[in-house]
């Protein structure tokens, strides 16, 4: 797993470990509390003691909306704010149904999508888990 150093703040760790296709948050061995946006110093205490770790990728969509677009310009898409049950929240997207059926209070699943075009990073997406689609 890659080091968090000078040479590699922990942004780049992070995009590096997206691109291989992996997704990790950080957790902070003083506090024992799960990080992200990825960062130098834990949020919680203040501690410099974080490692990567690979969450469980489940969650629950905190807040939802809809981004209206012309057909031509790709349609509508959702951008999400989901909580993991980790203890983190992260804005992404819920793929694999329609934008206006995400629901606050979904239960999904992450996943690392790799970027649709030619020199854009992968990101990490959201599936609805099981039985959760309408």
């Amino acid at each position: 797993m890659p080091q968090q150093g000078a040479a590699a703040g922990p942004d780049k760790v992070y995009a590096d470990m997206l691109a291989a296709g992996q997704f990790r948050i950080q957790h902070c061995q003083d506090c024992k509390k799960h990080v992200f946006f990825p960062r130098n110093i834990c949020p919680h205490c203040g501690g410099d003691a974080l490692d990567w770790t690979e969450p469980n990728g489940t969650g629950t969509v905190y807040s939802t909306s809809v981004i209206r677009r012309k057909p031509e310009a790709g349609g509508d898409y959702n951008i999400v704010l989901v909580d993991l049950d980790e203890g983190v929240r992260m804005m992404s997207r819920v793929e694999g149904i329609a934008p206006a059926s995400v629901r606050i209070g979904m239960r999904v699943k992450a996943r690392v999508a790799p970027g649709k075009a030619e020199g854009e990073p992968a990101l990490v997406v959201f599936d609805p888990v099981e039985g959760q689609a309408k």
